[in-house]
């Protein structure tokens, strides 16, 4: 448990998190195991989601391994922190290597956190699953722990301002019993999903939800978009971060041939 700068930010950002808001309150911290690998899934509604997360895995004296955008490494200061406290980058192009790193951690004792929905809800229900983390489980022969965290997306969500200082925003965070990865990796991660989602519906009959608000799902009377609407969002935000990577693309080899010319 040496690591100086894990140790560090467990030891500052907690009082901070507690003056400031939000305020967090578990419900099963004890299947979180004391010893042993495991992977942690996740539900995806805020920037945040990780910070419950590993208060929870604190208050078992544990570290959780996150698994994280590559892109992330980009900024120097992040970089520095992602390689200090030994997250897990994943380059979604080629995340074998990623795996590889994931297995290898679980396999040797440690904690590993991701999110199998991969991006952010936009509508604060649960998308499709990826099963990265029910072939991470069984290849490395450890539990899955399912954990849902309601009310963090207030604080800092997809589309809308962050409110990071002074929020005193309540967060429920349910971890749940501890599943076992079969070999039959597709059951395993229907069988999560489920468990995920009863685990949200009641952490949700526990909160208090305004009507309209916009972190409220639409089921539940607020004004999140619907799980069509936000697929819908989605796809044209993925569709519009094509067109300019195809641009930048383009203007590259524009250059690229102007240079050529001028160098005749």
């Amino acid at each position: 448990m040496a690591e100086p700068l894990f140790r560090t930010l467990e030891m500052v950002i907690p009082p901070l998190v507690r003056a400031n808001g939000p305020h967090l309150t578990f419900q099963g911290l004890e299947n979180i195991p004391e010893r042993g690998g495991a992977v942690l899934t996740l539900n995806h509604t805020s920037y945040l989601d990780w910070y419950p997360a590993s208060v929870a895995a604190l208050r078992r004296r544990r570290r959780l391994r996150f698994m994280i955008k590559a892109e992330m490494t980009e900024v120097p200061v992040i970089s520095y922190v992602i390689k200090r406290i030994k997250l897990i980058p994943v380059d979604r192009s080629a995340g074998a290597g990623a795996y590889d790193v994931a297995v290898q951690r679980l396999a040797a004792g440690e904690l590993v956190g991701l999110h199998p929905e991969a991006t952010i809800s936009r509508s604060f229900e649960l998308r499709e699953f990826k099963t990265g983390a029910a072939r991470m489980a069984h290849a490395a022969g450890v539990p899955i722990i399912p954990v849902i965290v309601w009310g963090i997306h207030r604080v800092w969500t997809k589309d809308h301002p962050k409110h990071l200082w002074r929020n005193h925003v309540p967060v429920l965070v349910k971890i749940g019993r501890p599943l076992a990865a079969s070999e039959d990796i597709e059951a395993t991660t229907a069988e999560l999903r489920e468990t995920m989602s009863a685990m949200l519906e009641q952490a949700q009959l526990e909160y208090p939800h305004p009507a309209g608000a916009y972190w409220v799902p639409r089921r539940l009377g607020g004004g999140a978009p619907t799980l069509a609407e936000a697929l819908a969002m989605r796809e044209a935000e993925l569709a519009e971060r094509d067109r300019k990577r195809l641009e930048q693309a383009e203007g590259g080899r524009l250059r690229r041939t102007l240079a050529g010319l001028s160098r005749r």
